[in-house]
């Protein structure tokens, strides 16, 4: 049976929801200690969760946390995909131990922000998310449907539902409101998490023309590819960066880099020239060469590759931009304007190789974002600029055994099966075998024979489309488990390991940054950001979303925040 949510009492929901008070004029706007409190209607889970719903409940959550005492001029929001808590932590040692060090000590760039909180990671119609949804609930405030990108929840293969359901992302926001803004992501442009922040779409994988249903076609959606280069806010995007060009172009164009591929359009339309057409004196880019030689250009289209960009491991970086270089470069530029900027990262392939089942490159991705936030939070202040670093969604790698400090984080266990074993020798299973302290629970790593590989230990790349069951385990006595392409031992055997259901962490720096704490709901980021950056949610008052405080707790319709022209 559905469970109905307690009211609280009016005296202790008051004493629970101190914040910073605002108005809707910034010349009034009182920060003191003020009780603020936005009314949120009791509801039974999950039949009354409707749009207007999460967005208000997410504005209470983050008023409470006195996020409408933030002053951001700028904002950076880094997402981490599938970057779960394990592999943040084996990331950690993995960087710390290549520093000389045994690693445990160590910090990542963005472990050092801080304030800190748990993300609940849920899609409204799935207990594990994908990386749709939960981007959406990040850049709209609403939390959504398995699949969706920048709209309420609805059926993923109806166009037509989608139409109305279209949700404002704080990147549109910010467009509307004159500020600078930018994305940049090591996937398709058309992926998931950079798709959400500017497109709107019932279901992900209509990234081109070429990948819609014609009903969908007939109904009036557009593919994303062609809304990531459409402005009906402002200006649009002046940066953005990553990979994806054949979603771009055209079928029989070839692409410049790779002569046997070809643009994937049917449409016949040419999205970098359309991108061109609406950005004058914008320069379009494809290699490294060519980004730093448009260091001033007004507006940049990075598309570094066909499709996803290169792993760190196998990244050419004479010719392909590093994460932290296109952080930089995305910084620099969006940094010239006086109203302020807002900037989505993600590091992509953080997601991709744990699907892989290769936890080398899950942890090597995640130390190449390191790297990024380092350089973000070099390039920028702690007075003006709000920035926060989280995932969408976790993954099922996990950390196991008692491992001897210091003990290098991809190998096997040394140590013992046992918390009071003796360090040095290799830790044995009840077989008598040695295990490494990383492993995922299913996934392509499944030792079982497969119809691609042997019985036995796995090699990267591995995806198998079955599986016989494992006769035991291997002997990895004289295996290189550290070694780039092992692939981490699966229990389940599946093709691609899953995503985890577990929460993610949130750590942020700067401007409003203080209501980063405690258990929130995903969507709450989305209020935490608008409600720290006075442009952002003046602009959202400025169409009457806000109630007497200035909070913006109104459902914002896409429509009232597009150009006149």
């Amino acid at each position: 049976m559905p469970r109905t949510s307690r009211a609280l009492p009016l005296a202790l929901l008051s004493a629970l929801l101190p914040a910073a008070c605002a108005s809707t004029s910034p010349s009034v706007a009182d920060t003191s200690a003020a009780a603020l409190r936005v009314e949120v209607p009791t509801i039974t889970h999950p039949a009354g969760e409707t749009p207007q719903w999460w967005y208000r409940s997410g504005a209470a959550s983050a008023a409470a946390n006195g996020a409408m005492a933030g002053r951001a001029k700028n904002v950076i929001l880094f997402l981490g995909d599938g970057m779960s808590l394990t592999t943040v932590a084996a990331a950690r040692i993995l960087e710390g131990q290549r520093k000389g060090g045994p690693g445990e000590e160590n910090l990542l760039s963005w472990e050092r922000f801080p304030r800190t909180a748990f993300s609940k990671t849920y899609n409204v119609d799935a207990q594990t998310p994908d990386s749709a949804g939960t981007m959406t609930a990040i850049t709209t405030g609403v939390k959504t449907h398995m699949g969706a990108i920048g709209v309420s929840a609805g059926r993923r293969d109806d166009c037509a539902d989608s139409l109305g359901k279209q949700r404002l992302t704080w990147l549109q926001l910010a467009d509307a409101a004159g500020m600078a803004t930018g994305i940049v992501s090591t996937a398709r442009l058309t992926h998931a998490t950079p798709a959400a922040t500017w497109a709107h779409s019932p279901d992900r994988n209509w990234e081109s023309d070429a990948d819609m249903p014609a009903e969908a076609h007939a109904q009036g959606c557009l593919d994303i590819a062609r809304q990531m280069v459409a402005t009906p806010y402002g200006p649009g995007p002046k940066v953005m960066l990553g990979g994806g060009r054949g979603q771009f172009l055209p079928a029989g164009v070839r692409d410049p880099e790779y002569p046997d591929r070809t643009g994937l359009r049917l449409d016949g339309r040419d999205l970098v020239a359309e991108w061109k057409g609406a950005h004058p004196g914008g320069v379009y880019v494809w290699n490294r060469e060519q980004l730093q030689a448009a260091a001033e250009a007004p507006a940049v289209l990075g598309l570094f590759e066909h499709d996803h960009l290169q792993f760190e491991h196998e990244k050419d970086r004479a010719a392909e931009p590093t994460l932290a270089e296109l952080t930089a470069e995305a910084i620099r530029r969006l940094s010239r304007d006086p109203n302020g900027f807002v900037l989505m990262v993600e590091g992509a392939r953080i997601d991709h190789a744990n699907h892989n089942g290769n936890a080398f490159r899950a942890l090597d991705e995640t130390v190449a974002m390191s790297e990024a936030v380092r350089v973000a939070a070099e390039m920028t202040s702690a007075e003006d600029t709000l920035i926060l670093v989280t995932a969408d969604h976790s993954h099922v790698l996990n950390f196991t055994g008692y491992p001897t400090r210091g003990n290098p984080i991809l190998d096997k266990v040394r140590g013992s099966a046992r918390e009071d074993g003796s360090p040095g020798e290799y830790a044995r299973d009840n077989s008598g075998l040695p295990y490494t302290t990383l492993s995922y629970a299913n996934g392509p790593g499944h030792t079982g024979a497969s119809n691609r590989q042997p019985a036995g230990p796995k090699t990267y790349p591995h995806s198998p489309s079955s599986a016989e069951p494992a006769l035991g385990r291997p002997d990895l006595t004289r295996v290189d488990t550290t070694r780039p392409d092992y692939m981490q031992e699966a229990l389940v055997p599946l093709k691609s390991e899953t995503h985890g259901g577990e929460d993610v962490g949130i750590w942020a720096r700067g401007p409003g940054s203080e209501a980063v704490r405690g258990t929130l709901e995903q969507n709450t980021i989305f209020h935490v950001i608008v409600q720290a950056t006075p442009k952002l949610r003046e602009r959202l008052c400025a169409a009457g979303t806000c109630d007497a405080n200035g909070v913006p707790v109104e459902l914002p319709q896409p429509e009232r925040f597009q150009r006149k022209d």
